[in-house]
């Protein structure tokens, strides 16, 4: 693509969004409900590496922040953090200014900036985030090595992309958009009357109209909703092989994925011990593939990639686990009880032994050691790397 086309491109990305501010969620008077713990310095890092990190007192780049709903969230989740939020659409970084004044937010600098140009801020970014953005530039690869290029050392980007297997649907209506369209396309408002009459007109059993009322029905009765996802001009559905050829050219190492579970063999193969043996002896890449081919509900990537020296923890040790100071993740809802929301919003159910184990971690002033915690509520060493496994409790290490 040219850079004629490639400025053609991001002017009616920019239009959409300035017409369309999004996501277009309501404006809050106070800190906006609920987490989201790949926002959080302090569980992304434990994600990561297996511990928390020696400080909260880091830089946050909202990279593509739209109207400012992950950039509150970034704000009020990590009180010392330095926040910057950039967008390419000056209309809806207006909404995004005005969200985090109304919340309080004040702890963010905005501008209005594309991601190519991220190189113009100064100095480099401990996390940034980028959700839904790269898919809908015309140079993907130019714009996570542009990103790529502002991770500090032992930092961490988190990425957020179009899976096409999931997407198909959304893929034939927004073709079948365009081609009604034709030299009205660029026009975002008639884009979306088109959208709806189309989805108006289709029987009910019809398979986009069926897709969409299982999927996406809740959230696009918003016209900007709507619009973001049928009347796009510009979008990048990937597969696992696409997508790691996007990871690569960023030149960061890949973590991992954000959903875990998702990529579990056990969850889809587990019942024919042979074929799980044969899906074990693939390389990850191959094995992530074959997820997505039998279990292709997926609609989007999510996942963070580290600029190297990045510290991994292996708590196998037995006395490196027991040196380590606990504490209870802020990321449930529902807590205290025996039955809570994990950092997930996944409903778990503890033991009690696990629940009086968590208690006192909750209690922990930083300074009491698995070994002391487990002096006041005996717990088997197996179910405190359980805990930690499923980040409901989150460790500083001894080293």
């Amino acid at each position: 693509m040219t850079a004629e086309n490639e400025a053609a491109v991001s002017a009616a990305v920019a239009k959409l969004y300035d017409t369309y501010p999004f996501p277009p969620e309501p404006f809050l008077d106070e800190p906006p409900p609920g987490y989201n713990w790949r926002w959080y310095w302090p569980t992304a890092y434990n994600f990561c590496t297996g511990k928390l990190p020696a400080t909260e007192q880091v830089r946050i780049l909202d990279a593509g922040c739209g109207s400012g709903v992950s950039t509150e969230y970034l704000v009020h989740l990590n009180p010392q953090a330095q926040v910057t939020g950039i967008d390419l659409s000056a209309g809806t970084l207006e909404v995004a200014r005005e969200r985090c004044q109304r919340s309080r937010a004040d702890r963010v600098n905005f501008h209005n900036l594309s991601i190519y140009d991220v190189d113009q801020l100064e100095g480099q970014f401990d996390l940034i985030n980028c959700v839904g953005v790269l898919h809908h530039m015309p140079d993907p690869i130019r714009g996570i090595q542009a990103l790529a290029h502002k991770v500090a050392p032992g930092g961490l980007l988190h990425i957020f992309v179009y899976a096409a297997l999931g997407r198909w649907e959304i893929s034939l209506m927004q073709q079948a958009i365009a081609m009604l369209q034709g030299e009205r396309r660029g026009d975002y408002r008639d884009g979306v009357a088109v959208g709806r009459q189309l989805f108006d007109a289709l029987p009910e059993n019809n398979r986009i109209v069926k897709r969409d009322k299982e999927r996406w029905a809740l959230e696009n009765h918003q016209d900007e909703c709507f619009a973001d996802m049928y009347v796009h001009p510009q979008e990048v559905d990937y597969t696992i092989d696409t997508l790691f050829e996007l990871i690569d050219a960023s030149g960061l190492e890949f973590v991992g994925f954000s959903n875990p579970q998702y990529w579990s063999l056990e969850r889809l193969i587990a019942k024919a011990p042979d074929m799980m043996a044969r899906a074990q002896s693939l390389e990850p890449r191959a094995q992530y593939r074959l997820i997505e081919l039998l279990d292709p509900e997926l609609t989007h990537y999510e996942f963070f990639l580290a600029r190297p020296p990045l510290p991994q923890v292996d708590w196998a040790d037995d006395q490196r686990l027991l040196s380590a100071c606990p504490t209870l993740t802020p990321c449930l809802s529902g807590w205290p009880s025996r039955s809570f929301f994990n950092p997930d919003y996944q409903l778990v159910t503890v033991s009690e032994g696990e629940y009086s184990f968590l208690q006192a971690c909750e209690a922990n002033d930083g300074k009491k050691t698995v070994t002391d915690i487990l002096s006041e509520a005996p717990l088997a060493l197996s179910d405190v790397r359980s805990l930690q496994t499923r980040q409901l409790i989150l460790l500083i290490s001894p080293d």
